[in-house]
């Protein structure tokens, strides 16, 4: 039981890599709540595991607020952040739509930023905490026709190093995970032959799973990783290696 009673709060909870996180975090003895802008998915989801279910769009800094008051009711403290959520909206720099660029800046980066910061500030409280956000392989080298989404990874991770100096003095530690290609729905849209492509130029030969994602999550969440602030683990089967 890696998270033996640990309080903890993942947000995009209700499908692909979120539930799969919170099916790990439950099973390793974690109390956990799943935030999802998914009503549904996200209902069905905490029936399934038994999890706390929060209805939000974390890229709305009111609703958050809300949420984490919410959750300060429902938890004793918080021990744990996934900063999960996140979309795309794919589409080549000349072609792309205001509204696609921005969609994806207010979830992708906006929303960690919005959930961060209200975590950060419970966290500094209690002298302890982590904060796990999601980057991506797309966020540290770029991707043809991901100009909104690589902006947003890569400024994920430059929040992550920023919190990690600033809440580190304060017991917090402040981490990010880079999936590569995950099957997750999102990559529904994405053809097979694309996908095809990066499985065999990927040193493992498959694309990733959300257990492979989960996994690094909770090894960042736990004890075991008490030493690890400011990290950019790459979890994408060495595709990174060309």
């Amino acid at each position: 039981m890696r998270l033996q009673d640990k309080k903890v709060l993942i947000t995009g909870g209700a499908r692909g890599i979120g539930r799969e996180t919170a099916r790990v975090f439950v099973d390793q003895g974690a109390e956990v709540a799943i935030a999802d802008y998914d009503e549904e998915s996200g209902k069905e989801t905490a029936r399934e595991l038994g999890t706390k279910f929060y209805q939000v769009d974390v890229s709305d800094s009111q609703a958050v607020e809300e949420m984490f008051n919410k959750l300060d009711e429902d938890f004793s403290r918080l021990d744990v952040l996934i900063n999960n959520a996140g979309t795309t909206a794919d589409g080549f720099l000349v072609k792309m739509a205001e509204e696609d660029w921005d969609k994806v800046i207010d979830v992708n980066l906006k929303g960690v930023f919005n959930c961060g910061q209200q975590a950060a500030s419970r966290m500094m409280d209690q002298g302890q905490g982590a904060i796990i956000n999601a980057s991506s392989v797309v966020g540290l080298y770029g991707n043809i026709g991901q100009t909104n989404y690589a902006a947003s990874k890569f400024g994920v991770i430059g929040l992550t190093k920023t919190w990690a100096k600033e809440l580190g003095p304060k017991g917090v530690r402040v981490n990010a995970v880079a999936p590569g290609f995950i099957e997750t729905e999102m990559l529904d849209s994405v053809p097979d032959k694309v996908l095809d492509k990066m499985s065999k130029k990927t040193p493992l030969g498959r694309l990733g799973k959300p257990e492979d994602i989960a996994m690094a999550y909770l090894f960042l969440a736990s004890d075991e990783a008490k030493y690890i602030n400011g990290l950019i683990m790459s979890v994408d089967g060495g595709l990174v290696l060309g």
